[in-house]
């Protein structure tokens, strides 16, 4: 089994902070940083370093096309991403004292995709092979469709949550990985069980993710109903945490182990991230996370 991410290229702009600024507020920071990021880029190289089988597709603008070049350098096939002449995405990310962020995006290039790319990227690809996706780039709903139409399990992590994610063709969706605030605004529900029992109702041929954070993470498929504990540590920079368990959960999938034991290597390996500053470069490598012990 392989795995397509079609998904979003992001060069990210990390202030670090007292305090989130509030609405009307101007606040100093206290140091600046540029990384390779966005969900797609990050989730990729998470499924790398993994030690899964990787192929991403999106689109660069012309200040970012280093940024193809350290995801090839990682391991990803990168053949199916293009460099443009429209401005990339990128994002402006505040980290506070406590490591928690706020993250403003401008989309760029990764809100030019069209058909022929989907065509492009889908050809390569083989029944029961993985399709990733976020919601950054803009034709996530043709994606779902045809992704599903031609055998693939398409695993949607809905970030960030729209109003437009409700619209998408959602039953052809395999695999949901959602935090608690997708995972309410899609069920409804505010209380995680809840939110896991309304969404594995509504799909019920779907594995339902609900990952919150330092409570772990609830996992819902028919019959099948797990919850696995979270890793205690400290924090540094929760920026990346989430694409990271994603990497690492599909990568242990990838690799046939149990899906209790998949949940575990994505938790270990999320926990691992937020002990280091940064998004794509907090990211560990698989041995570290064999090794972690907390």
């Amino acid at each position: 089994m392989q795995i397509l991410n079609f998904g979003s290229l992001n060069v990210d702009h990390v202030y670090r902070v007292e305090h989130i600024s509030r609405p009307g507020e101007t606040i100093g920071s206290s140091a600046y940083a540029m990384y390779a990021g966005g969900k797609g880029a990050n989730q990729s190289v998470a499924l790398a370093r993994a030690g899964a089988a990787v192929r991403h597709a999106g689109r660069l603008g012309p200040e970012g096309a280093w940024l193809r070049e350290k995801m090839a350098a990682e391991g990803v096939d990168v053949d199916l991403v293009t460099v443009g002449d429209t401005p990339g995405g990128h994002a402006i990310i505040q980290v506070d004292a406590q490591g928690q962020n706020s993250i403003l995006l401008f989309g760029g290039a990764n809100r030019e995709m069209s058909v022929s790319d989907i065509r492009r990227a889908l050809v390569v690809c083989t029944k029961g092979d993985v399709l990733l996706l976020q919601n950054e780039i803009n034709v996530t709903a043709e994606l779902i469709a045809a992704g599903q139409a031609a055998g693939l399990t398409v695993c949607l992590n809905p970030a960030p949550m729209t109003d437009a994610v409700h619209a998408f063709p959602l039953d052809r969706v395999g695999i949901f990985v959602v935090n608690e605030h997708e995972g309410a605004d899609l069920s409804g529900k505010t209380e995680p069980d809840a939110i896991a029992e309304e969404l594995a109702a509504r799909y019920p041929r779907a594995q339902i993710v609900l990952t919150l954070g330092a409570d772990g993470v609830l996992y819902r498929c028919g019959p099948r109903n797990l919850r696995v504990k979270a890793y205690r540590v400290k924090a540094v920079d929760t920026t990346a945490a989430g694409d990271t368990f994603i990497g690492y959960f599909l990568a242990g999938m990838a690799e046939d182990l149990p899906v209790e034991q998949a949940i575990d290597l994505g938790c270990r390996a999320a926990a691992l991230s937020v002990t280091r500053p940064g998004a794509m470069d907090s990211i560990p490598v698989r041995a570290d996370v064999d090794a972690f012990r907390p």
